[in-house]
């Protein structure tokens, strides 16, 4: 997957984050009076394909919150991506989180206009960090440490800025592990725009 095609899956996990915890409200940031106007726009600027891409990245996070719809419930392969954008903005209400996404897309329509009078300085370190390129891999192996056989009853400790070339420390006993995590993005739907 090229860099401009790992940076449009971010913002669609994000657009879909927002459309499944926020409906209506996070559409109406944008200016547009319906879901189906706000995936016609999406897919004026480049991010989609279709609209049914904009809906089905909805689908695949509305399992994670009570929207009264039940989305693709019987796949969980976005838990790690839900828990990694709460991590970051899942304080931020409609308006805000849709002043992150705008950060992201503003290169691609001109028109966009932050709707607030600046973003603060933790949003924009938030936003870079989600642009970091392994942080949700870290944050994958974060959540899910203990579901590997040999670190169910481990401890974790959080290493990445001692400098030392590795990300975590496991105890098991009187056993350390270091682990160096590395991520990848897999295409699991032959395009990013197909699902």
């Amino acid at each position: 997957m090229t860099n401009r095609e790992e940076q449009i899956s971010e913002i669609m996990n994000l657009i879909g984050y927002g459309l499944a915890k926020f409906d209506n409200d996070f559409v109406r940031e944008f200016n547009q009076p319906s879901k189906a106007a706000f995936a016609r726009y999406i897919v004026s600027i480049g991010l989609a394909n279709t609209e049914k891409a904009v809906s089905n990245r909805m689908d695949s996070f509305d399992p994670y919150f009570d929207n009264g719809r039940r989305g693709w419930f019987q796949r969980n392969q976005r838990e790690h991506i839900k828990l990694f954008i709460d991590s970051l903005f899942g304080n931020e209400d409609a308006h805000e989180f849709a002043n992150i996404v705008k950060l992201y897309i503003k290169d691609l329509d001109s028109s966009i206009v932050l709707t607030t009078e600046q973003i603060s300085p933790a949003q924009k370190s938030r936003f870079k960090q989600l642009q970091e390129t392994g942080k949700e891999a870290e944050f994958y192996f974060i959540q899910n440490y203990q579901k590997i056989p040999l670190f169910t009853t481990g401890i974790l400790e959080d290493a990445r800025l001692w400098g030392d070339g590795y990300d975590f420390q496991v105890q098991c006993n009187n056993s350390y592990f270091l682990t160096e995590i590395k991520g990848f993005r897999l295409n699991l739907n032959n395009s990013i725009n197909s699902e």
